[in-house]
């Protein structure tokens, strides 16, 4: 039977469930983060969590809100203090986002995010840490800063009207790593 978004959006947060409770390792994560966003089937998404105990959240029963409610709508900024920042999967990005991070580490993941407006600016502060912000295949991206890196894997040119997303980075003995990776 072929599984709706409903249950993809449960999956993804017994996923986080489960990762917040040091049950699955980072890489891991991550790739079943990207295999239940693209699962079609009931079986594609059971398979992602046989391993995992049934008592973390429930994966079926659809939310009594429409779609975009149901996305977790966070603040307009993160802090970690000596801990770590991750927003993954379906989210949204408000237009001006603040990431701070000291003596921790952070992820930023928009492959699955939504962009609320055509410029979103993302401004990361990492004292002694890592931040690293992942951006989809067709999305623009412009980064300034200290302590700031991008990949120099962008490929192809960009509609005009692609949304950008503009990075203004400080790092102290540490970094702000800005990269594209595709949809999985």
């Amino acid at each position: 039977m072929r599984a709706s978004d409903q249950e993809r959006d449960a999956t993804v947060q017994r996923l986080q469930v489960a990762f917040a409770e040091g049950r699955l390792a980072d890489v891991e994560f991550d790739e079943r983060m990207r295999a239940a966003l693209a699962a079609r089937t009931h079986g594609d998404l059971d398979a992602l969590l046989t391993d995992l105990p049934a008592t973390t959240a429930p994966v079926a029963g659809p939310p009594a809100a429409p779609a975009p409610a149901r996305m977790p709508k966070p603040g307009r900024s993160a802090v970690a203090y000596k801990n770590s920042v991750r927003y993954a999967g379906r989210w949204r990005v408000p237009g001006t986002f603040r990431a701070i991070v000291y003596k921790g580490s952070g992820v930023i993941d928009l492959r699955a995010a939504e962009l609320t407006e055509p410029v979103t600016v993302i401004r990361a502060v990492a004292y002694k840490s890592d931040i690293e912000i992942i951006v989809p295949p067709g999305v623009r991206v412009e980064v300034n800063g200290f302590g700031a890196t991008r990949d120099e894997d962008w490929s192809g040119d960009l509609p005009a009207d692609a949304p950008l997303v503009y990075v203004r980075a400080l790092a102290y003995k540490g970094l702000v790593e800005t990269r594209t990776m595709p949809r999985r």
